[in-house]
């Protein structure tokens, strides 16, 4: 489809969808946006479902019981509750911000041809899904995607490389960042399950770079420590049409903002993402570090922090709480869910 075709549909759909939800809805008052997210802390800081990730060691001693939300708008006003400093490793939610990287670097169209944009429907380290799909990597929200994406940026050293990945999820956060070495050097000692997808990409012509190099730089990239009250403003800038609301900085054009929101709403949630769509009507993204973010575009992102996953690697109260937030706020871009 020509490119000029396919952004007037994209932005058809877009519009069609907020017309349904949000774009619609009253403003939302400062004392409502506080209010939801008291309320969603207070409801679900007590669950004791799921446990820590443990495949990647260090993640097991992270303090179960931590818990926050936050809210940012688009103008850069933060609502919070609960944990807000804390500083975990950012582990899968880095795939959609790295993503928007290729769009900025080279067009929304190389990640599409070069990596791809359907769910896999399996679990997001998936080996099986290489071998399923002919196009190998199908998606840059899964392991094997994410991977290639990093290999994709357009770096002649793996220090430019490393720096552009970084440079550009600090952008969208607003503050420098660094990586957490103990998480850093935790996963990439127990990374054979990774090594094994960079391997196999490589042979299939789906990875752009020297494997290691890339399996490297991935894995800093999980590493990246942010807070909560980070990843509410990273989301906070999509909502925002791709510029930061706080520094002003543009990150990503605002006319490829809504495909990246799609992929997030096809896969942020890995093989449950279906069900998170049904739920919560949001764009979202989440990591094995406990943190996720959601997005209402337009208006506001929504981000949580809790290590406890449930079988999917999708963080318990994480869910809880923005699935409350969206039905209490009515933000779900296909309206209003009542299903308790």
């Amino acid at each position: 489809m020509p490119t000029k075709i396919r952004q007037a549909v994209t932005a058809l759909l877009c519009s069609a969808l907020l017309g349904a939800g949000a774009a619609q809805a009253a403003p939302i008052a400062d004392a409502d946006y506080q209010r939801v997210v008291d309320e969603a802390y207070a409801k679900f800081k007590g669950v004791d479902e799921g446990a820590n990730a443990d495949y990647i060691p260090i993640l097991a001693t992270v303090p179960s019981e931590m818990f926050g939300v936050v809210i940012v708008t688009r103008e850069g006003k933060v609502f919070s509750a609960g944990e807000m400093d804390y500083e975990f490793s950012i582990q899968s939610v880095s795939k959609p911000f790295t993503a928007s990287l290729i769009m900025a670097e080279q067009g929304p169209r190389v990640l599409r041809e070069k990596i791809g944009v359907e769910p896999t429907g399996l679990p997001f380290n998936s080996k099986m899904a290489l071998e399923i799909y002919p196009e190998r990597s199908v998606n840059p929200l899964v392991n094997a995607g994410a991977i290639a994406a990093v290999s994709l940026v357009e770096a002649k050293s793996e220090k430019e490389r490393w720096n552009k990945v970084l440079n550009n999820i600090e952008a969208y956060a607003g503050r420098d960042l660094k990586v957490l070495k103990e998480v850093y050097t935790s996963e990439y000692e127990s990374a054979w399950s990774n090594r094994g997808i960079a391997n196999l990409l490589y042979n299939y012509e789906r990875l752009y770079s020297d494997p290691e190099e890339a399996l490297r730089v991935y894995t800093r990239q999980c590493s990246i420590g942010i807070n909560t009250r980070d990843l509410g403003m990273m989301g906070a800038t999509l909502a925002n049409e791709g510029v930061n609301p706080v520094t002003g900085k543009k990150v990503l054009d605002k006319e490829d903002v809504p495909e990246l929101l799609a992929i997030m709403a096809s896969a942020g949630f890995y093989d449950e993402s279906g069900e998170w769509m049904y739920r919560a009507g949001l764009p979202a993204k989440t990591g094995v570090g406990g943190g996720i973010v959601a997005v209402v575009p337009g208006k506001f992102a929504i981000a949580t922090f809790s290590p406890p996953l449930n079988p999917a690697g999708n963080s318990v109260r994480g869910l809880m709480a923005i699935s409350h937030i969206a039905g209490e706020l009515g933000v779900g871009l296909y309206g209003p869910n009542t299903e308790e």
